[in-house]
């Protein structure tokens, strides 16, 4: 998965850093953000590089700070929304923690491919590569 660009969006500066480096151990090339609004300049970049190119997949946190950069248990929704009318395609993954599993199925239900609940990466990688085998 060599040059496969990931884009990482999660408030919690630890559960980021793990998931990042087993998303970097797996070989993907991973570019992270804590907010809703880093990771839409971060993403409106990647689709104007014309060497690194647009993301392969995005994987977002439901609860965080929004695009105006206040806490929002809906910032995931609303970033999802954003990132699909930039690229429809994009591949999607909303991460969750255990209680918030129907507002995943929500996310899902708005065009995310999967959920995860946080805390298990090996699975995260798993789904991870499923998807991009789709894609």
């Amino acid at each position: 998965m060599e040059n496969t660009r990931i884009l990482l969006v999660d408030d919690e500066r630890l559960v980021r850093r793990s998931m990042e480096k087993t998303l970097l151990r797996a070989g993907f090339d991973v570019d992270t953000a804590e907010d809703a609004r880093e990771a839409l300049a971060l993403f409106e970049t990647a689709l104007a590089d014309q060497e690194g190119g647009p993301y392969a997949l995005a994987i977002l946190d439901l609860s965080m700070p929004n695009l105006e950069g206040i806490a929002d248990p809906n910032a995931g929704l609303q970033l999802l929304s954003k990132l699909l009318e930039l690229d429809a395609k994009l591949p999607v993954i909303v991460l969750t923690a255990f209680d918030e599993v129907a507002r995943a199925k929500e996310a899902v239900a708005r065009g995310a491919r999967a959920y995860f609940v946080k805390g298990r990466e090996s699975g995260l990688l798993e789904i991870v590569n499923e998807i991009l085998k789709q894609s």
